[in-house]
C-alpha cells in the first residue's frame, strides 16, 4: 500500500513515439515514459533545455498505465520542404530555411492513436525531489499547453488528477472517472463491448508482483526503448515493462 496520484489521458488523437528509423514514426498502443515526463514537464513548466531539472523529475516518477478502451491506428502521409545539401546548417526560423533557396522533398508518415483511453498512476521512488501534491496541481494548472505526445494532439478531457492516499496499484488504475459521453451504457457501446466482454490491460514496471488480485491470469514482461538517456541527442535506454490483461467487471 502507497500513495499514488491518478489522472485519465483521452484524445481523439495521440502518438506515443517509437525508436524512429528512417522517415516512418510509429506510436505505441500505450503512453511511453518519455511522453509521460515531457506531460508533467511540461504541466510544471521545465524548460528543455533545463537539464538538471528534467533528470530530477525522471528520478523521481515510476508509471502505471490502465487501458480500458482499444484505439484505431491512423498513419498521416507526409510531404515536407527542406533546404537542399545545407545539413550542417542551424536555421533560427522555418522562414530562413526556405529562403536558401534550392530546396527538397521529404516524404514521411506519421502514426496516431485514436480514440484511447488511458488511467495513468504515478508513485514517488526513494529519490524523489516533487511531491504529488506539487504534480498534482501542476496537472491541474498546466504552465504550458499539455499533449498527447504531439503538440497536434491535445487532451479532449480534463486530466482530473486525484491523490490516493493509500491503495493497491491495481486499486490506484482502477479508480473511476465520469463517462466520457455522458452515460456508462454509451461508454460501454463506444467502446465496441456490447454483447462482449470487456478487458483492461496494466502496464507496470518495477516488481513483477506489485500488481495484486489478477487471479491466474498470465503475466507478459517485455523491454522497452523509452527511458530518456540524452536529450540533446534524442537517445533513449532501455526498460523492463510487465502487462496482463484483465476481463473488467461490470461494476467498474
Amino acid at each position: 500500500m502507497q500513495p499514488y496520484l491518478v489522472f485519465r489521458l483521452y484524445g481523439a488523437m495521440a502518438s506515443w513515439g517509437q525508436p524512429a528509423v528512417g522517415c516512418d514514426r510509429h506510436t505505441g498502443v500505450i503512453p511511453s515514459r518519455s511522453a509521460l515526463l515531457g506531460l508533467l514537464g511540461a504541466a510544471l513548466g521545465i524548460k528543455r533545455d533545463e537539464q538538471s531539472t528534467l533528470t530530477m523529475l525522471q528520478k523521481s516518477v515510476q508509471f502505471a498505465i490502465k487501458q480500458s478502451a482499444p484505439s484505431l491506428l491512423l498513419r498521416d502521409y507526409h510531404t515536407t520542404q527542406v533546404a537542399a545539401n545545407h545539413n550542417n546548417v542551424h536555421y533560427h526560423t522555418r522562414k530562413q530555411e526556405l529562403d536558401k533557396g534550392k530546396l527538397a522533398t521529404v516524404l514521411s508518415s506519421r502514426d496516431y492513436r485514436c480514440d484511447g483511453v488511458w488511467v495513468v498512476a504515478v508513485s514517488l521512488t526513494n529519490d524523489a525531489m516533487f511531491s504529488l501534491e506539487q504534480l498534482q496541481q501542476a496537472l491541474l494548472t498546466p504552465a504550458y499547453p499539455l499533449c498527447l505526445g504531439r503538440k497536434s494532439c491535445p487532451p479532449a478531457l480534463p486530466l482530473m488528477p486525484t491523490i490516493l492516499e493509500s491503495c493497491s496499484l491495481k486499486q490506484a488504475l482502477d479508480t473511476s472517472f465520469p463517462a466520457i459521453t455522458g452515460s456508462e451504457k454509451s461508454d460501454r457501446y463506444w467502446f465496441g463491448c456490447v454483447g462482449q466482454h470487456r478487458v483492461a490491460t496494466y502496464y507496470w514496471s518495477g516488481d513483477k508482483a506489485a500488481m495484486d488480485d489478477i487471479g491466474d491470469n498470465v503475466v507478459y514482461t517485455t523491454q522497452l526503448w523509452d527511458e530518456p538517456l540524452n536529450r540533446q541527442r534524442w537517445q533513449f535506454t532501455q526498460r523492463i515493462m510487465h502487462q496482463v490483461t484483465l476481463p473488467i467487471l461490470e461494476d467498474e
